[in-house]
């Protein structure tokens, strides 16, 4: 394979990427989009785009991903799409009866200028939206940022627009879900039930793009965030944003815009995370942790310390999106492994310093890079400097495990060779079991694949 040539020496790199490790903002948007109940993502842009943006989804989720498109011909990409979109809006409330459309730009639409915000406006006062109907808009240019940026800026979108203050507080909590799966959020809001904690979470693509087979084609599912619910959000106690990079513009939004307060928290990975994410809840909240929670707790640390000898220094690279990979390097450090190649594509000036923060003392000789130049031949070129015994990562990561024969979990996105990201949580303490349990069958199973025949043992 093409891959056998890579080599160890790393030349500096301005410009150049090499598979990048992420994807583009729209897919983000889209994804943020699709947590919102009966709401339909617009793809303001060429039939190209969206295809690409629906297609990587499906193939993640395994779900059909349904999205609409300004489809772009050369007219609209040199003169501007404004007449594209406002007949688009009137086909789609008239043939597809969506509640919501979610529209985002791409590369074609930013380049040429379209104004988003100036042409549903036009749409609102030429009366081309219905009463009752909602379009709201989200600039996501692809040749910047991330998937990531492309949903927090959708989600600011959605909370800008729907977010209201009223004189009535509400005894609620909003939690803003960084880009996780459908069953992490589905894993949240049981530990919201499970400690009583009344809230809010945007977006909840739980029933959405985990939906069971029931023999029929549902355009708009059972799941996401209701109308009411969003609107809400406006008189919420105080707002937990869960994850930076995808969470921070929509909890200052709601700060500036009905004076909700927020924190920022890491995405609740691994143990201690998934405790101060507990602690938050308890104290916001005001109610007591329930026993069943400290159980859990209790059972991964358990399995930690039982298969200790397995995980104990162990070297790890990893990549994917920053408010994963954070937390997901704490809790290997809490396991004494040994995190020592991080990249992720997605830019953000504090990356580094919070994984020295985390590194500095434990894992010292640990190299980490964010941004454009991060990207999957530097982290193949470290490995060729200095291998690894395991590596985590989205599934464009299989190529060097092949090639260098190291054990592989699939995490993060996208996921395009495997099933089960979308049906088993990697959130709080049942979530973190589930990472223990990857990360064990993988190392032990290539024990059992290269150790010689007088070590092969039935019982480990």
């Amino acid at each position: 394979m093409l891959l056998n040539h890579t080599t160890s020496k790393i030349v500096e790199r301005k410009a150049l990427t090499v598979n990048p490790a992420k994807t583009c903002q729209p897919i983000g948007a889209m994804y943020a989009a699709l947590g919102i109940h009966g709401c339909l993502p617009h793809s303001h842009g060429s039939q190209g785009c969206c295809s690409y943006h629906r297609s990587t989804l499906t193939r993640h989720y395994k779900e059909p991903v349904m999205a609409a498109t300004s489809s772009f011909t050369e007219g609209s990409s040199v003169f501007g799409g404004q007449a594209n979109l406002l007949q688009a809006i009137t086909n789609i409330f008239t043939i597809y009866e969506p509640d919501i459309i979610a529209v985002h730009s791409t590369c074609l639409s930013e380049t040429i200028g379209d104004d988003l915000g100036q042409i549903v406006s036009k749409a609102a006062s030429d009366g081309k939206i219905p009463e009752g109907k909602h379009v709201i808009q989200a600039p996501t240019p692809s040749y910047v940022g991330s998937h990531v940026t492309g949903y927090a800026n959708m989600l600011e979108g959605i909370v800008k627009y729907f977010a209201k203050k009223s004189d009535s507080l509400k005894n609620q909590l909003n939690i803003l879900s960084g880009w996780v799966e459908p069953s992490d959020m589905r894993e949240l809001k049981r530990i919201l039930k499970l400690m009583k904690v009344k809230n809010v979470l945007l977006p909840d693509t739980s029933d959405v793009l985990d939906s069971p087979m029931n023999g029929k084609f549902e355009m708009y599912p059972k799941g996401g965030t209701t109308i009411p619910e969003m609107v809400s959000m406006g008189d919420s106690l105080h707002t937990i944003a869960l994850g930076e990079w995808a969470t921070e513009k929509a909890a200052i939004n709601l700060d500036n815009q009905c004076k909700v307060k927020f924190s920022m928290q890491d995405l609740p990975i691994g143990i201690q995370a998934t405790d101060r994410f507990i602690q938050s809840l308890a104290k916001l909240g005001s109610v007591s942790v329930p026993e069943s929670i400290n159980d859990e707790r209790g059972r991964l640390v358990d399995v930690i310390t039982d298969m200790h000898q397995y995980l104990y220094g162990k070297r790890v690279a990893l990549w994917g999106d920053p408010d994963q990979l954070i937390p997901l390097v704490e809790f290997l450090v809490d396991m004494d492994m040994k995190p020592v190649y991080i990249v992720s594509g997605t830019p953000g000036k504090t990356f580094e310093k919070k994984m020295e923060k985390i590194l500095s003392k434990s894992v010292p000789e640990a190299k980490y890079k964010n941004g454009a130049n991060a990207d999957m031949l530097l982290m193949h070129q470290w490995i060729k400097e200095n291998p690894v015994d395991l590596l985590i990562g989205n599934t464009y990561g299989k190529y060097i495990s092949r090639d260098e024969k190291i054990p592989f979990v699939r995490m993060g996105f996208p996921i395009i060779d495997r099933v089960g990201h979308s049906y088993f949580p990697t959130l709080g303490y049942m979530g973190g079991l589930r990472i223990l349990e990857k990360i064990l069958s993988v190392l032990m199973d290539q024990q059992d694949a290269t150790c010689p025949e007088e070590s092969f043992e039935l019982v480990m």
